[in-house]
């Protein structure tokens, strides 16, 4: 046994707190680290969120790189097998086709986050190429909700998720292309920002030029961690494509004061998609707690062409994750993605985005360009936009209709059921907003359901104003105070 206190001291830290005992030094950074190793380890067998513990940064974080001045002080850190690398570290993605694959230079980003005192001390589960709804392919692993095993935790940072729902970490890395953070957030019963355009680096593989949608973040349990982590990681590497912006006053900062009175649209009619109806009225009684909090609320959706700005974040996905999987396939010789290695979606998408013209792509830009202008109409007069995280609920393990497994024969079907599920998470990456999964309702199961607020284009300081003020409204008991079944504190 490794463990520096009991699992239910542990839990009730969030990383700021473990930060601040580490600079007392009333704990060592490699005490904590072999603590949530042990955590990991109890837990992983009924989840699989974690796909490698590095036991040499566990037994020596500074080693590793994480520096003990920076505001999370050494603290232990999972990293999503998808996106920043670490250099000489596997980054596998999620597939059979990547297995081996070790990159040979920390990006950007990870440089940002060890100088920022994280020990990151692992890797975390994604589905290949963090293409679908859920990590959740028996050849390479599946992973499993915390709250109930026989469901998923959704995807894409399934793994991050999952470990800091059940209480191993107070926050971890994820990816959001499309509400990768977001929904798997909001699934586990736990906070999900994706920020603003230009908040942080993907150097040096691409920038907000190169990959449109996708941006970087964290899973966490307390809205000051979030503030925390997007104020030591954000900012520009050099020889970026566009200027990366800051806020005048740092965010933990801003979290410290109640929000003026917002405006607050209240919809889950986007278009083509609606929430079931359990879903609508875990949303309505959202909305009425923001009410109790001296906000103005009004049910009413943007105007915009939903329809045309989900067929052009269509042929985004389809056209980006086609080059994605070609340009692996050059790395190695490869004309065609080889049937073995390669799930059948993602070769469909590659197959049916691969030729691609500028011409394609002009006009998907263009239909994000009116989507974005609407809604930055919308948002001169609303502050925040209210939805659920998902309009349907979360499936079992096993339902394959949102998977890159299963059979479905276009790629274009496919992202539109999945559309149908995720409704409302991935215009915000179309537009460069940002919006922010919090764990304020339930499906009629009990399961965690996110709310989501969204705002303009960089007021995420006003997202995280508004989630602190919930979070201190209820007293920081997200979930009644319950916790799921799979969890540090039973083992």
């Amino acid at each position: 046994m490794s463990q520096v206190m009991s699992w239910e001291e542990w839990f009730s830290h969030d990383g700021v707190a473990l930060a601040e005992r580490l600079r007392r030094k009333e704990l060592s950074a490699s005490e904590i680290a072999a603590q949530a190793a042990e955590g990991i380890a109890g837990v992983n067998g009924a989840v699989c969120g974690v796909i490698e513990i590095f036991d040499d940064a566990v037994a020596d974080p500074v080693a590793n790189g994480a520096a003990p001045d920076g505001p999370f002080a050494g603290l232990p850190f999972l990293l999503k097998d998808l996106g920043p690398t670490m250099a000489g570290r596997l980054q596998e993605q999620g597939s059979l086709f990547m297995q081996g694959n070790r990159p040979e230079a920390d990006s950007f980003l990870v440089t940002k986050m060890k100088a920022a005192g994280l020990n990151i001390i692992g890797r975390s589960t994604t589905p290949e190429f963090g293409c679908c709804s859920s990590a959740e392919n028996p050849a390479v692993y599946v992973t499993r909700n915390p709250w109930d095993t026989d469901f998923t935790s959704c995807g894409s940072s399934a793994g991050s998720a999952v470990m800091v729902g059940a209480g191993v970490l107070p926050l971890a890395h994820g990816t959001d292309g499309g509400g990768s953070i977001r929904i798997p957030a909001g699934t586990c019963g736990a906070i999900g920002l994706k920020s603003s355009r230009g908040t942080f680096s993907i150097a040096p593989y691409g920038s907000d030029f190169t990959s449109v949608v996708s941006t970087q973040g964290c899973i966490s349990r307390t809205v000051r961690d979030t503030a925390t982590f997007v104020d030591a990681c954000r900012g520009g590497a050099p020889g970026e494509f566009m200027p990366y912006w800051m806020p005048d006053t740092p965010f933990t900062e801003q979290i410290t004061r109640d929000p003026r009175p917002l405006r607050i649209a209240v919809s889950h009619e986007w278009g083509p998609y609606r929430a079931t109806p359990h879903i609508a009225a875990e949303l309505e009684k959202a909305a009425k707690l923001l009410e109790g909090l001296g906000h103005h609320v009004e049910w009413l959706a943007p105007t915009v062409d939903f329809a045309r700005a989900y067929a052009a974040q269509t042929t985004c996905y389809i056209t980006n994750f086609a080059q994605t999987v070609d340009a692996l396939l050059k790395s190695r010789g490869l004309e065609t993605p080889p049937e073995a290695l390669i799930e059948p979606m993602n070769r469909r998408i590659w197959e049916q985005g691969i030729d691609a013209s500028y011409s394609d792509r002009t006009r998907m830009q263009l239909d994000f360009n009116e989507t974005a202008r609407a809604f930055g109409a919308f948002h001169e007069t609303w502050d925040i936009i209210l939805t659920p995280v998902t309009a349907r609920e979360t499936p079992p393990i096993g339902t394959t209709e949102y998977l890159t497994t299963t059979d479905t024969a276009s790629a274009l079907d496919w992202f539109e059921n999945l559309w149908g599920f995720f409704a409302y998470t991935p215009l915000n990456n179309l537009c460069g907003t940002p919006a922010i999964s919090l764990p304020m309702g339930r499906h009629a199961n009990g399961l965690p359901l996110g709310i989501q607020a969204q705002a303009a284009q960089g007021a995420d300081g006003l997202l995280l104003q508004l989630a602190a003020q919930v979070e201190r409204a209820v007293e920081g008991k997200w979930m009644s105070g319950e916790l799921p079944a799979v969890h540090v504190t039973r083992l």
